[in-house]
């Protein structure tokens, strides 16, 4: 399958599954597919408003798969795989970057940025976005980075220090 091919099949699931998600009070934060024929994995990456648990991976994964049993999108038998994102959530949507305004984010570029001093790696604070860019502040500079030069981008977990009792 070509690039524009694979790109066209997961426009076309990303379409079919992310209403079933909104009325299930998910999220659809990524689609991934991988491999060709009866190889094929679909991942679906879900979030909703306090988390994600086991038991919404299993009862997403139960709808959507009969949802694609009935659409058929794929050529071949595949596999579907759902989770949660993870503590590095990735962020691909421009209501992702205000959303989590305040949050430690890691935001690689398509090569380096002029406008940055060709930095091509801004690990710091979403300030938010702009019409065509994102804002991030590193070490208390805030640096435009435009949305089309965005490679990937992904939340940064922080780990709060565990305190001794006493202290």
């Amino acid at each position: 399958m070509s690039g524009g091919g694979r790109r066209d099949l997961r426009e076309r699931v990303e379409k079919l599954v992310e209403p079933l998600l909104a009325h299930e009070g998910y999220e659809l934060v990524d689609l991934e597919i991988a491999g060709v024929g009866p190889g094929t994995v679909v991942r679906l990456f879900i979030d909703k408003e306090g988390g994600v648990s086991l038991d919404d991976c299993a009862s997403v994964s139960e709808a959507v798969d009969a949802m694609l049993d009935v659409e058929d999108p794929f050529d071949a038998s595949y596999t579907l795989e759902v989770s949660s994102p993870g503590l590095d959530r990735p962020l691909r949507k421009a209501a992702d970057y205000e959303r989590f305004a305040g949050k430690k984010a890691k935001i690689k570029t398509f090569g380096p940025l002029e406008s940055a001093g060709g930095r091509k790696v801004f690990t710091g604070t979403l300030v938010g976005r702009d019409a065509d860019a994102v804002r991030i502040d590193v070490d208390g500079t805030v640096y435009a980075v435009p949305d089309e030069r965005i490679a990937k981008a992904h939340l940064v977990f922080e780990f709060e220090p565990k305190r001794k009792p006493g202290k």
